[in-house]
């Protein structure tokens, strides 16, 4: 009635597919819940992005543009940008570079100089060639301010003008000349009360005289040096000693113009200044250097005139930003990593509950269990993403429906597949489920957070090494995160990630990063499985080339005893005989035993201070095929440890034991195709019932149709009788 031979692989994927969609039938409200997580999320953001607009509307009603049409952040358009002139950036007067200890020029000025706000702002200049240096460093700075207030910006542009307060996030507007602080032109030298008032427009400001100071220094060496020791970092004294900027001529000479340009970059800082990215005065540097050599070559009268800076025109801007895609990185990682934890709980709790070992001991492969377990978790995963593009472009997010559905679909199914490929290698190192839902949920948190207040601050600043930035992404919480904000970045720009944006964003690397991990990362996770849950040797993938196979392993014929075997009892004949019985057989390799023990130890090891504990002591057992053996002992003597080695829940300490010549060490797999396990605790799923419990186990015995049917009502009268008996004896 029975089909005795093995089930086949299709045979048992589908006995463990049937078990699944059982088991998934009873947890189909769980599951409903878990898809309309992206739903309820994405109306989350709705009604944000609602209460948004109707404040973003009320202000833009009470918005008058009337004819100002200068204002950088607000709703105006700006089709006309104002021409600005071109100005250095020059510390505070207490922050200027002046003589200190750790200083050994003496051509620096006095620190008194801070005191009367009288020092100078400095520039150095290095190269080859010091009398070229010292001809351009003389030929700076103008000579005398002269404006010629008819034609302002050509007049202005002739003066070397700084402030002391950094540039904004754009031109629009230059916070130097609209703030109360004064503007500075830098000359050679200043007399007394030497300050002009200007006038730019609407705006009414001074121009106040400061000394530039142009020193040589050797190398680039001692720039670099002085440099360093003078910003915030390099000080010791805590005072920074700021250098405007440094010029290094290196080969320049009267055929060659060849220059390096130190500027302060950390005025654009927003790690050190907490505000957002700000523009750096360096055109003018540029320019300066220029000039300077041009006069050399061509005379004084020869320049180029640096008028003004200008902003291209500005449309009106938008103010209800889209929030999807202001949140939607931070959001939408959350929404992607929950599925982390619910398969990595799937995953341990087979583990913990053993549910896994008990059905490789009815005949479940590994080929099988990979297969339906992957492609389960890869369905629902699908599901899940599906379900949340689905919800956010049905609500009107228009993070979801600018970028290119396609696009969306390849990376959500690659990192579907990096994360669950990541949840299966993660799942070979915890075995309780409570201690990896804790872990699972603090990485899913921390990701996205760390995400959203660290690594999109690295991405959005320029001057951060995209070396730094790609070795960050190998961890894959934060290529999802790069991914997603790509997508934020291209919706809101209004057009949409395309395919032919790959090259010109980051999302083509996050495709490679993610996909060479998630081969990786399967092929660990498999390897893993192999070793140390199916016992295999560690290169078990080249054994199996040049090993041939032997049905029984044997012992070698010159052994060392160690030290350990004192536990055995040699006054009892029957040890000792049993002993000398199993040695004999393994070293004739005879295979007429059903199961060989040689050696088998099991040790617990001491926990809160207690030694110890040895729970099989050096067994020796050999018996026969066809035997029918049974243990006794008392509680504590190693039965149920002893069973538990023999069936693959337990890994022996020492010593090992042949299954129909097959070691329990290697070839559990092989094992269990000849072994048959009624467990001492109940290995089951809380919710499947007897009935699921036996179809599945007989479709894993390779038992179909009419004789499955069978012989569940065969087991199902043995159960009550068997229970009967129980009951009323």
């Amino acid at each position: 009635m029975v089909n005795p031979s093995p089930a086949s692989f299709w045979t048992q994927a589908n006995a463990l597919l049937r078990k699944n969609l059982t088991y998934q039938r009873k947890h189909i409200w769980t599951n409903v819940r878990l898809i309309l997580v992206p739903l309820f999320l994405c109306l989350i953001l709705l009604a944000i992005q609602q209460v948004l607009d109707a404040l973003m509307k009320g202000v833009s009603d009470m918005s008058n543009c009337g004819g100002n049409v200068t204002l950088p952040g607000g709703i105006c358009p700006i089709p006309n940008p104002p021409s600005l002139p071109p100005m250095l950036q020059i510390p505070q007067h207490e922050l200027r570079s002046v003589k200190t200890d750790f200083f050994s020029y003496k051509d620096l000025p006095d620190k008194l100089c801070r005191e009367t706000g009288s020092c100078p702002v400095t520039i150095l200049f290095t190269g080859d060639k010091l009398p070229l240096g010292k001809a351009l460093s003389a030929n700076i700075f103008s000579t005398s301010f002269v404006v010629n207030s008819s034609d302002l910006l050509p007049t202005l542009a002739n003066n070397v003008l700084g402030s002391t307060e950094a540039a904004g996030e754009d031109n629009y507007e230059d916070p130097g000349i609209a703030s109360d602080l004064p503007i500075y032109s830098i000359q050679p030298s200043c007399s007394a009360n030497s300050t002009w008032p200007l006038s730019l427009g609407q705006i009414q400001t001074a121009v106040k005289c400061v000394q530039g100071l142009c020193l040589w220094r050797n190398n680039s060496v001692e720039v670099n040096d002085e440099l360093f020791k003078g910003s915030w970092r390099g000080n010791p004294a805590g005072m920074p000693n700021e250098i405007v900027a440094a010029y290094d001529l290196m080969s320049t000479d009267r055929k060659n113009f060849n220059v390096t340009i130190w500027y302060n970059s950390t005025y654009n800082d927003e790690f050190a200044t907490g505000q957002a990215l700000k523009l750096v005065r360096v055109p003018r540097s540029i320019n300066l250097i220029s000039n300077a050599y041009l006069k050399f070559l061509k005379g004084p009268g020869t320049r180029i005139l640096f008028e003004f800076l200008k902003e291209v025109p500005k449309e009106e801007t938008k103010m209800n930003q889209d929030i999807a895609s202001l949140l939607g990185p931070l959001f939408f990682t959350w929404v992607v990593l929950l599925l982390f934890p619910v398969i990595l709980t799937s995953l341990v709790y087979e583990k913990q509950e053993r549910l896994r070992i008990i059905m490789k001991m009815h005949g479940l492969g590994d080929g099988p269990y990979w297969m339906i377990s992957y492609a389960y978790f890869l369905t629902i995963s699908m599901l899940y993403v599906i379900s949340l593009v689905g919800f956010g472009s049905a609500i009107g997010l228009k993070y979801f429906r600018r970028n290119d559905y396609s696009i969306q679909f390849v990376f959500y199914f690659i990192y579907s597949n990096l994360q669950i490929s990541l949840a299966f290698l993660v799942s070979s190192i915890f075995s309780k489920v409570k201690t990896v839902t804790v872990i699972a949920y603090i990485l899913v948190y921390g990701t996205g957070l760390l995400g959203s207040f660290l690594f999109q601050k690295m991405i959005e600043t320029q001057s951060f090494p995209e070396e730094w930035i790609l070795a960050m992404e190998l961890y894959p919480g934060f290529s999802l995160y790069r991914g997603l904000y790509e997508f934020s970045q291209y919706a809101s720009r209004g057009n949409g990630m395309k395919w032919q944006d790959l090259s010109d964003s980051g999302m083509g690397e996050v495709f490679c990063i993610m996909s060479v991990e998630w081969f990786l990362a399967l092929i660990v996770a498999y390897y893993i499985d192999q070793v140390f849950t199916s016992g295999k040797h560690p290169f078990f993938f080249l054994v199996n080339l040049f090993k041939s196979p032997s049905s029984l392993p044997r012992r070698p014929t010159v052994q060392r005893l160690d030290s350990k075997r004192v536990f055995i009892d040699m006054d009892k004949h029957d040890v000792t005989q049993e002993r000398e019985s199993v040695q004999k057989l393994r070293n004739e390799g005879s295979t007429g035993h059903a199961i060989l023990c040689d050696n088998l130890k099991k040790v617990y090891p001491g926990r809160d201070g207690n030694p110890p504990k040895m729970a099989v002591r050096g067994l020796y057992l050999s018996v026969s095929s066809g035997e029918c053996f049974g243990m006794l002992g008392p509680n504590g003597a190693g039965k149920t440890s002893f069973i538990s080695m023999m069936t693959g829940l337990l890994k022996p300490s020492s010593g090992t034991a042949l299954v129909q010549g097959l070691d329990i060490c290697k070839d559990m797999n092989k094992v269990y195709t000849s072994m048959g396990v009624c467990p001492q605790h109940d290995l089951l799923w809380e919710t499947l019932t007897g009935r699921e419990h036996l179809l599945f186990y007989g479709r894993l015995k390779n038992i179909k149709g009419s004789d499955l049917t069978q012989v569940y009502m065969f087991t199902t009268w043995l159960i009550f009788i068997l229970f009967y008996m129980c009951c009323y004896s």
